[in-house]
């Protein structure tokens, strides 16, 4: 009994401590980083599909965790401080990282690199590449520097070079590369061929690509494997995709779970098949077959059993172009006069022949072979004359009319499943509003069967990846309520909608990709763009003029010059704006005396018949002022008595008479000024005006009297007041003002003596 204590012992002091040797001996987290680009607006020629696609692989990168930085639309300074700014970023991730770079615009090669162009590319000549664009081989190299755990670089770049028009060509497409260790390169169309052009919504590449990315327990060969076949499939053959890899490290995108449907093609089968013979396979398989594997030995295969078969011509083009890039490439690495001269001995009109002749002029040297020199040995032999009228020319499309190819077969599920129902065509993602955004595609989940690989570390603040299987994620939802419902208490309409705008605000941005930081910066200090608004049809009628918001009351005609002061204080702000009526009948010019009967004026505003304080008099139905020389200015008051708030009528019947009410002095301070479209509609001269409101200060004041009908009593104004910088000039009136007469108590007739 006690010998079996004593072990049970033992082996819980060794399991303790086995435990925390275990926990250092896991693996730790891989860590996921992307970098995505996408020019679409090129000055010189647009390009419709590339900041969709680069939306569309940074939302596929976002589900299969990696942490996402991108933009689109950038020009050759910002490209240079992106990828700075990912570099930065990738050697603080460590080497356990995995780094995935997708580029989509113009690429162009050029003396044997490949360089991507910004939106702001101009190039004239051959010699203006290396300055306009950025070379890739100096971002891949510091990457591969870095000695992660692998890079994945994608370049969604070979399309018409529609930059260099003279007559020393650059050769088409992408140049075929060697890729460092552990790093896999994708083009989107083989080594010196280019894409047909695209409508969009996505490119075909991008499309297809995202596709394979999103297939449970592909790897990584598997995924760009089967996209060159989707990819042919779909565009008829136009396209054909390339990749190289030395990538070692085992990688998945997904994982698959448990639940998982059982394969159409085993992992036996698909081994067994790729390692069969291309001449066992019929035709059709055949050609299938040597495009599955996309080696220059297995086109020549097909070609030695299948040379009659229609699909030889198409696969003739197809090993033209691989032989040339490889042949070019070894010329390239030599770097010699002789490499150079033996290039152009076996393609003297190569898509190269400018690129060798441009390096034979730098070691100054002879632009032609001479008659003797040392040939170099390629890897490949020289090409026969069925080949070089694919290739004696400076770019090759697969599309082109000229050789007529026949279209290619359609892949059985034994080489390509078909794509899922819900990824066959994918709705264009809305237009970005914010400067160098990616757009943000509608969000397809991928199948339940689907898993997020395993052992990476989740991004942070990645919804995409926590919703891999959700089928709303950034899809709009409007929730309509029960009008006959009650409103429940708590938040108002108005609450309920700004709270809901601030967490759509808040989904929203989260969905966006993250812009690098230098890209955040520059776009901080540029002016937002704004969607534009859809043209909506004018309404009937004359179109006003452009009215400019005023922070305080103008009169028309003086240019927005404010106002003086009423009581110290400004005019009322924003009036409404207003339009001059026509002239109706009885309409007089102004300046000449008439009666007129006037409308129920509005609060605030004297009757025209009535005093008002600053003016004289009123007139008696029927009369006009007379005035001489030196009354100029009790004239000027009348017509601004009984001018403003009136609406001359055909008919001339005068207001009756009323009993003025005094109004409070709030009410009469609000109401001190005339009301901005009463001014709008008489339009007064600027300078009558001024004469008018000058009048309204140094007139008398008189009080009226007299008993007026309790139903007509209106409101009377209270004096206007205007402060100014200088008192004015005192001007003569026709009637000096008299003060009012005083009853005296004393003193007089039958009154007592005052008191001494």
């Amino acid at each position: 009994m006690r010998m079996i204590r004593t072990c049970l012992a033992v082996l819980l002091m060794l399991g303790s401590l086995s435990i925390p040797g275990l926990a250092r001996a896991q693996a730790p987290l891989e860590k996921r980083i992307a970098l995505v680009i996408g020019n679409s607006a090129y000055q010189t020629a647009p390009l419709p599909t590339p900041a969709n696609d680069a939306g569309l692989i940074a939302q596929t990168l976002q589900a299969a965790g990696f942490d996402v930085v991108g933009a689109r639309d950038l020009d050759q300074d910002s490209l240079r401080h992106t990828f700075r700014d990912f570099l930065d970023k990738a050697t603080a991730a460590g080497p356990d990282a995995v780094v995935f770079v997708y580029l989509s615009g113009y690429g162009l090669q050029y003396e044997g690199e490949n360089y991507f162009a910004g939106i702001d590319a101009k190039m004239t000549r051959a010699t203006d590449v290396p300055v306009e664009t950025i070379r890739v081989s100096d971002f891949t190299k510091s990457l591969a520097a870095l000695q992660n755990k692998g890079t994945i670089l994608v370049l969604d770049a070979a399309r018409t070079n529609p930059f260099v028009r003279s007559d020393q060509p650059l050769a088409g497409g992408l140049s075929i590369v060697d890729p460092d260790p552990n790093v896999l390169i994708g083009f989107n169309a083989a080594p010196g061929t280019v894409a047909p052009p695209e409508a969009g919504p996505y490119g075909a590449y991008a499309h297809a690509l995202a596709e394979m990315m999103r297939v449970g327990g592909l790897a990584l060969d598997d995924v760009f494997d089967r996209t060159r076949l989707r990819v042919s499939d779909a565009t008829k053959g136009g396209e054909l995709p390339w990749n190289a890899s030395k990538f070692r490290t085992p990688f998945l995108f997904f994982d698959k779970g448990p639940d998982a449907p059982a394969q159409q093609v085993s992992a036996l089968q698909g081994s067994a098949m790729r390692a069969k013979a291309i001449r066992d396979f019929d035709a059709r398989d055949a050609y299938l077959a040597a495009l599955d594997r996309d080696t220059l030995r297995g086109y020549e295969d097909f070609l030695a059993a299948y040379p009659n078969d229609p699909m030889a011509k198409r696969v003739r083009a197809i090993v033209a172009a691989r032989r040339e890039a490889i042949t070019w490439r070894q010329t390239w690495v030599a770097d010699t006069p002789e490499a150079y001269w033996s290039y152009l001995r076996r393609y003297p009109h190569g898509p190269h022949g400018w690129d060798a002749r441009r390096r034979l002029d730098h070691f100054e040297a002879a632009l032609e072979p001479p008659a003797s020199f040392t040939v170099i040995a390629y890897d490949v032999p020289p090409p026969p004359e069925t080949e070089i009228i694919y290739v004696d020319r400076p770019v090759l499309y697969f599309d082109d009319p000229e050789f007529d190819f026949a279209p290619p077969p359609p892949p059985p599920v034994i080489f390509l499943p078909p794509p899922p129902p819900d990824f066959v065509v994918l709705a264009p993602p809305p237009a970005p509003v914010d400067l160098y955004v990616l757009p943000v595609p509608a969000f397809v989940p991928v199948a339940e069967w689907v898993r997020p690989a395993r052992d990476i570390a989740p991004p942070e603040n990645n919804v995409i990846f926590n919703n891999i299987h959700n089928t709303v994620i950034n899809n709009t939802t409007t929730i309509v309520q029960d009008p006959a419902a009650a409103p429940s208490p708590g938040l108002s309409t108005g609450a309920k909608v700004a709270g809901a705008a601030v967490v759509a605000g808040a989904a929203a941005a989260a969905l966006h990709v993250a812009l690098p930081p230098s890209v955040q910066k520059k776009a901080a200090v540029m002016p937002k763009q704004n969607p534009v608004a859809p043209a909506k049809p004018a309404a009937p009628g004359p179109i006003p003029a452009a009215v400019k918001p005023q922070d305080s009351h103008s009169l028309p005609g003086t240019n927005g010059s404010r106002l003086p002061l009423i009581n110290g204080k400004a005019a009322l702000r924003n009036p409404a704006p207003a339009q001059t009526p026509a002239p109706q009948a009885g309409t007089k010019a102004p300046g000449k005396a008439s009666t007129a009967a006037v409308k129920p004026p509005l609060p605030g505003h004297a009757l025209p018949a009535q005093a008002t304080p600053g003016s004289a008099a009123p007139l008696a139905p029927g009369k006009t002022a007379v005035s001489t020389g030196s009354g100029k200015a009790r004239k000027n008051a009348l017509r601004a008595a009984t001018q403003p708030n009136v609406t001359v009528q055909a008919s001339h019947k005068a207001a009756p008479n009323v009993q003025p009410r005094r109004i409070p002095p709030v009410a009469a301070k609000l109401n001190a000024s005339p009301r901005p479209h009463d001014q709008a509609a008489l339009r007064p001269p600027v300078q009558r005006v001024r004469q008018q409101n000058q009048a309204r200060v140094n007139a008398p004041v008189s009080r009226p009297s007299g008993a007026m009908p309790q139903a007509h009593a209106q409101m009377q104004m209270q004096p206007r007041r205007q402060v100014q910088a200088r008192p004015p000039a005192a001007r003569p009136q026709a009637h000096a003002p008299q003060k009012p007469g005083m009853k005296k108590e004393c003193g007089g007739r039958d009154q007592p003596a005052c008191p001494k």
